[in-house]
């Protein structure tokens, strides 16, 4: 159980969260920025979408992508980027598993490219670059749950954390004293 409480929250498994997520959202961002209608494409592939709304997230989809990346590379906000995060991947998963059970074969476009291909591979593909989504979503939401990271821009609430469990730790080992006194008078008296 220590092994589990020393691994959860910690600020090195958080930044390490961070650090990938922000590769992945910027490089998909940028990639998307430099082919808008490919983008655009790979949105009207996955027909949940009509042309107006699918031309207005090929450019915001992208934009929107290489902003939370930034501010997770950076660690700043880093409880809301995780959200918007986990809230884009589960919105990729629950897209992929539409074209999927609506038998399409698309390229899913997360990395560009994107649209209608061959149905060669569809299960495999489907199931891994939903299986993907998952982990990042995870990750995304591992951020939710605990926002203070290592060497993020938000040190000063790292600090606040760190003196915190500080004086918890004070706290808990002075009440662990006050009952060991306690412990002892009793056997005393007892005694």
């Amino acid at each position: 159980m220590n092994v589990v409480r020393s691994l959860t929250g910690n600020a090195w498994i958080g930044l390490a969260f961070r650090l990938i997520l922000a590769a992945v959202l910027i490089y998909a961002g940028v990639i998307k920025v430099f082919e808008p209608d490919g983008a655009r494409n790979a949105i009207l592939a996955y027909r949940l979408f009509d042309a107006d709304i699918a031309t207005v997230l090929g450019w915001a989809l992208p934009i929107g992508e290489i902003v939370v990346g930034l501010l997770l590379l950076v660690g700043l906000f880093v409880r809301w980027a995780g959200l918007a995060t986990a809230l884009l991947m589960t919105g990729f998963i629950i897209g992929i598993a539409s074209v999927w059970m609506r038998g399409y074969n698309i390229d899913c476009g997360c990395f560009g490219g994107g649209g209608d291909i061959t149905g060669e591979g569809k299960n495999w593909r489907y199931t891994s670059e939903i299986l993907r989504d998952l982990l990042f979503t995870g990750m995304g939401v591992w951020l939710i749950a605990w926002p203070v990271t290592a060497l993020g821009l938000e040190r000063a609430s790292v600090e606040a954390t760190r003196q915190g469990a500080l004086a918890d730790g004070e706290a808990t080992d002075k009440a662990s004293d006050v009952n060991e006194t306690n412990t002892n008078q009793g056997e005393r008296q007892h005694g």
